[in-house]
């Protein structure tokens, strides 16, 4: 390196003083059979000093030699027979045949990893070849003579090939392109660091230098293709990057196309940024500019749209009634893909999940148990019943049938759960995961994932109970039915404002009970008894069966009922809709079965009541039309 680092300097002192010498001609003899070419004169000492002077560093040769070489008729036709052959073996006779420069040597290694990768070779008995070998030679001993463009090229190659990282001339590749990375141009760069990213990965300390020269120069950054590239297969290497991207691709979201916003939404998405500046903008125009998409983009979309939470109606609709034609055509994995991404991002378009419901009967033997509970939880979690509803289900049944011994235990429960949220979960399934084998793997476990589990398993129980009078157990014991708190619950503006004026329609503290947590696993907001007359009474004074310890022990008087509040906040309901979630409908369909009257403050009604008198009034209407409702049914 010491020795390299002295030639260079004396190629700095003296290259200002040399001129450059006359070119020798050179003739092609080209007899049958073989190729023979007449050797150049051998050059002055300095004229190397010329050809290798730091000025011409810049873009590999100066133009002035790239005209020049252009020009040289042996050069242009070896360059064509590189850029012609079609086997290892034409491009090592190249090699046999003529005296080759380092630039020449580096464009064969290039051309064979291009062979290689095309036809699948088998790349150890190309790099044990001796002419191989001969190239490589060639190519580090004149190193500083290969162009920029070819230089990055070669070392793509070379790690394409497999070579090893710890050979000299390997290692002399690499050391050549780090001195260079100030001279090679941004799109240079950015070829090898995207190249860099997939085959090496962050550990390369060869792509840390490389962004570090993207970051500082992110301004020369033109072109919708390298940023497209660059977000990704680079950004989520470098934030810092990243950050860079994201605003170059906000200035240029009008010029990409549908396959570019795809690509740069799935980065995001798998990289968890959340850009909404940038996907704001690709929005709008993938609306306003681009009618037709092919089924790949929309898959991709409103995948990326569901990991990111990122909500726009405009788009999820044209991506619903895009999609509604492909259904028949798609494949179970795209199907599952594509509903899944649809609830959890709580967007509902009937025509579309009508459409997957029929693709389920239409390709029961294509679809794989683990496909079909897909479907199931999607439906469950927008609470959507097919038309053909018996059809459906039906096929469901037969299909789990002798099946659920097979499933993980999060699935199966998420199953059951979702069978009882459409209210189609039968004894078999019940007596499944309710069963003490069951949930005796997850008692004593206190890590979120068990939490989630037990909590579920709370609402089967109470489904068994309150909703299916045929089933006789098992159930959870008394242990299983404790009460989770959830952990760093922050309290709402509707959550505060509604206690605020419960207040005033209790009267009296002693009237009510607030955040109850019942043997049900649901949550109720304030509960209340009222007599005949719709008065309140002391609320601790009568037993309560859906508590895990009742403080009173009288039952109600004649004519009295139970109450319960239940607020809905926005994200308790469907995008864009009044409806509540299977998750919901389902809270609220065991309350009422459980023996309360239940009075629903959704927030686009409570929260619209700026004035404390008209909450406390909106809540007693509330209050007097549950009880007209109850009183006339």
């Amino acid at each position: 390196m010491a020795a390299r680092l002295v030639r260079r300097c004396c190629w700095r002192h003296f290259g200002a003083f040399i001129s450059t010498p006359s070119a020798v001609p050179a003739s092609l003899l080209v007899p049958a059979g073989k190729v023979v070419m007449a050797r150049a004169l051998p050059q002055a000492p300095f004229t190397l000093f010329h050809t290798s002077s730091p000025s011409s560093w810049a873009d590999g040769f100066s133009v002035k030699e790239e005209v020049e070489d252009s020009r040289n008729p042996e050069h242009k036709v070896i360059g064509e027979l590189i850029e012609t052959a079609t086997s290892p073996q034409e491009l090592f006779q190249l090699s046999e045949l003529h005296d080759l420069n380092s630039n020449q040597a580096s464009l064969i290694i290039t051309q064979l990893s291009r062979l290689a990768a095309e036809k699948k070779m088998e790349t150890g008995s190309l790099l044990r070849d001796e002419r191989f070998q001969h190239l490589i030679s060639i190519t580090d001993s004149q190193i500083s003579q290969v162009w920029n463009n070819t230089l990055v090229n070669l070392l793509k190659s070379l790690y394409s090939l497999g070579m090893d990282g710890n050979r000299r001339e390997m290692q002399s590749v690499e050391q050549e392109v780090l001195w260079r990375l100030r001279r090679l141009t941004f799109r240079q760069l950015a070829s090898l660091a995207e190249f860099l990213a997939i085959k090496q990965g962050k550990e390369s300390k060869l792509l840390s230098e490389v962004i570090k020269k993207l970051e500082l120069r992110w301004t020369e950054l033109e072109g919708t293709r390298t940023v497209v590239a660059l977000m990704a297969k680079v950004g989520h290497v470098s934030p810092a990057l990243m950050d860079r991207l994201e605003d170059k691709a906000l200035e240029l979201a009008e010029q990409f196309n549908p396959d570019d916003i795809r690509k740069i939404t799935l980065a995001l998405a798998y990289q968890n940024r959340r850009c909404v500046p940038l996907l704001r903008a690709l929005s709008y125009h993938l609306i306003q500019k681009h009618p037709e998409l092919s089924l790949n983009v929309l898959m991709d979309l409103i995948f990326a749209y569901g990991k990111l939470n990122f909500h726009q109606p405009q788009v999820f609709q044209k991506i619903a009634t895009d999609l509604h034609p492909h259904v028949a055509s798609m494949t179970p994995v795209e199907v599952t893909r594509c509903i899944r991404s649809f609830a959890l991002l709580k967007w509902l378009s009937l025509p579309l999940f009508e459409a997957i419901a029929q693709y389920a009967l239409d390709n029961t033997k294509q679809l794989s148990v683990t496909h079909l509970c897909s479907i199931v939880l999607s439906f469950a979690r927008l609470n959507f019943q097919p038309s053909g509803n018996e059809d459906f289900f039906n096929m469901v049944h037969k299909e789990l049938q002798g099946q659920l011994d097979n499933l993980e235990p999060h699935l199966l429960t998420d199953l059951v759960w979702s069978l009882c949220v459409l209210q189609q979960a039968k004894a078999p399934y019940l007596q499944q995961v309710l069963a003490p084998k069951f949930h005796a793997q997850i008692q004593g476990d206190r890590s979120l994932k068990a939490q989630n589990l037990r909590l579920k398993l709370q609402h089967i129980n109470a489904a068994a109970k309150l909703e299916s009078p045929d089933y006789r157990g098992p159930f959870l014991p008394a242990e299983m039915l404790s009460a989770t708190e959830a952990a760093g619950e922050k309290i709402t503006l509707l959550q505060s404002s509604l206690r605020e004026a419960l207040a005033g329609v209790l009267g009296s503290q002693d009237n009510g009970r607030f955040d109850i947590r019942t043997v049900y696993g649901w949550h109720i907001d304030a509960e209340m008894v009222v007599n005949r007359e719709n008065k309140p009474l002391p609320v601790k004074d009568f037993a309560a069966p859906h508590l895990l310890r009742s403080e009173g022990t009288k039952p109600l008087p004649p004519g009295a009922r139970r109450v319960a509040f239940l607020r809905w906040e926005f994200p308790n309901f469907s995008n864009r809709s009044k409806d509540l979630l299977g998750r919901y409908v389902m809270a609220r369909r065991h309350i009422q079965a459980a023996g309360f009257l239940v009075v629903d403050v959704p927030h686009y009604e409570f929260l619209d009541l700026k004035l404390e008198r008209q909450r406390i009034a909106y809540l007693k209407d509330k209050l007097n039309k549950a009880m007209a409702k109850e009183m006339a049914s």
